[in-house]
């Protein structure tokens, strides 16, 4: 006698937590293309940088930047922080490289890559600050 598996309720959509921890809703198509317009040039950028820490660095102080609008600008942080900074930096680069340091015994790689991260939150607290500084009401040329 075959048993049936219950019937699964459709899943939720999976979305990502926004930078104040909340759940953000499930992306409408201008936001989409918003990161999208982000992530080619950003892309493109670290194809020409070539160099993953600059390119982490960089994103970290962009980043930095964005997300330290006065007032909040969501439009903002998804073509800039997740379209641009997102496709620029590399996570999934760096904890490979971390991994291959630690499995071939690297010291000196091990260092390098920990001096990164501390510079890389260290870009993101300077682009916060710089953000800070610039003034509260400033606008972009555009309006993203």
């Amino acid at each position: 006698m075959a048993r049936s598996l219950p019937s699964a309720s459709p899943a939720p959509p999976v979305v990502a937590n926004g930078p104040s921890g909340k759940q953000a809703p499930p992306g409408r198509p201008g936001e989409l293309l918003l990161v999208a317009l982000g992530a080619v040039p950003g892309a493109l950028l670290r194809w020409v940088l070539h160099c993953d820490p600059i390119a982490n660095l960089l994103g970290c102080l962009l980043i930095g930047l964005a997300s330290n609008q006065k007032p909040p600008r969501p439009r903002v942080m998804l073509l800039l922080g997740i379209g641009f900074c997102g496709a620029l930096t590399t996570f999934s680069g760096w904890i490979l490289a971390l991994a291959t340091a630690l499995q071939q015994g690297s010291t000196a790689s091990l260092l390098a890559l920990l001096l990164e991260l501390g510079a890389g939150v260290g870009a993101v607290i300077a682009g916060r600050a710089l953000a800070a500084r610039i003034g509260t009401n400033r606008r972009l040329p555009f309006r993203p």
